[in-house]
């Protein structure tokens, strides 16, 4: 009994030794914590609040923005604490276990989320008519709870005290074990980005393939109709003096106007050239296609059909900045597990873990960039928090 009294204290009694205090980490911590709550709070609402967002993939996206939430309020006040005392722990044993099932937890619910993200997109690319892009299904949901319990199952030997090992050193929180070390890495990081990038790939690839047949498909269309309309019009309309012989023309069937609408800007203005061009005064000849309604139609229905594939775009991004900034992390750390002797400094760990966790603080401002859906709330939230904020200082 008074073993078992004497190890528990061991555990509990914070053992201070701090020597020098780091003010900038301290800043940069609290800034990094104020914005990684914020923009991650930006997005859950904007997707609760916003029908337009209400989408599939904007859900995976709230999942990954709920870990990088849960991240910034459980584990960067303890680390970024812990780094102003120069990276000397002076809490308990207990806490220490905490911060690090939480950290290796959400870390891997946050990569488990862009995989989860990517075998969405993948499925959604490769077999499109069994895909509910408004409302989440029974498998999109499976795939959502398989994130979080795989990372928990990840993270659960540091609960079950995997930690605990003897000769440890109070002052110094960290993963005890290398051997574990090794097995969270490669399951946290070293199986999920081979296998999202390979999706990735084979997304992109769907899509390019989509891309090419939807443009062979406008290409034929318009040529059948160039070819009824060069017909037509060469038994009614003598051609215009001072020009190239050849017919005026005319405005393309509604149909043909609409699929060219969902294609991007250049790939309308290749598409419209004709082989031969026509002379300047025979252009300005011509029967106007669309009027300025029709045109903000055309417009309109050109930005929701492109909703989705905008939302693909941003995805890569997101993937590419988790892997900048994680990559180097992951590395480091299994190096320092399997190389016992290697000498790795504290301030490169320090650097690298640093990194991993300004990753949380991206993907809100990746959204804003690169999504016209998030961007339009983004402001209209801020202009309406500013407003309130002046009227309430005015009173």
């Amino acid at each position: 009994m008074s073993d078992n009294s004497t190890d528990f204290s061991n555990k509990t009694q914070p053992v201070v030794a701090v020597t020098d205090h780091n003010f900038p980490a301290l800043i940069f911590g609290i800034l990094l914590i104020i914005s990684i709550t914020g923009g991650n709070v930006l997005v859950c609402l904007s997707v609760y609040l916003e029908k337009a967002l209400k989408t599939t993939t904007n859900y995976f996206i709230v999942s990954l923005a709920f870990a990088d939430l849960l991240l910034a309020v459980l584990v960067l006040p303890l680390f970024v604490y812990a780094e102003f005392q120069g990276g000397v722990w002076s809490l308990n044993m207990l806490m220490c276990d905490g911060l690090m099932t939480m950290d290796v937890m959400l870390c891997t619910a946050s990569i488990f989320n862009l995989c989860a993200i990517s075998v969405d997109r993948f499925i959604a690319v490769s077999i499109p008519l069994n895909y509910n892009r408004k409302h989440v299904d029974h498998r999109q949901l499976i795939l959502l709870s398989a994130t979080w319990l795989l990372a928990l199952a990840v993270a659960s030997p540091v609960m079950f005290g995997i930690n605990d090992v003897p000769d440890r050193d109070p002052s110094e929180c960290k993963l005890e074990d290398n051997n574990y070390v090794v097995y969270s890495s490669v399951c946290s990081f070293f199986i999920p980005c081979p296998i999202m990038l390979l999706l990735y790939y084979g997304v992109f690839r769907g899509l390019q393939r989509w891309e090419e047949a939807r443009k062979a498909k406008l290409r034929s269309s318009i040529e059948a109709c160039r070819k009824l309309q060069h017909a037509a019009a060469a038994t009614a309309f003598p051609p215009l003096v001072g020009t190239i012989p050849g017919p005026l023309p005319m405005p393309l069937p509604r149909i043909i106007e609409r699929d060219l609408a969902q294609s991007r800007l250049e790939d309308i203005d290749d598409l419209m050239q004709p082989e031969t061009p026509y002379p300047r005064q025979y252009r300005e000849n011509s029967v106007p296609m669309l009027t300025l309604g029709q045109q903000q139609q055309r417009r309109k229905r050109a930005k929701i059909n492109g909703r989705e594939r905008k939302a693909m775009r941003v995805l890569p991004v997101v993937v590419g900045c988790f892997l900048f900034c994680w990559t180097p992390f992951f590395v480091v750390h299994t190096t320092r597990a399997l190389c016992v002797t290697c000498a790795i400094p504290p301030s490169l760990m320090s650097t690298v873990t640093w990194l991993g966790y300004v990753n949380s603080a991206l993907n809100p401002i990746i959204y804003t960039i690169f999504n016209t859906e998030f961007k339009k709330f983004f402001k209209k939230f801020l202009r309406s928090c500013c407003w309130h904020t002046l009227s309430f200082n005015r009173q």
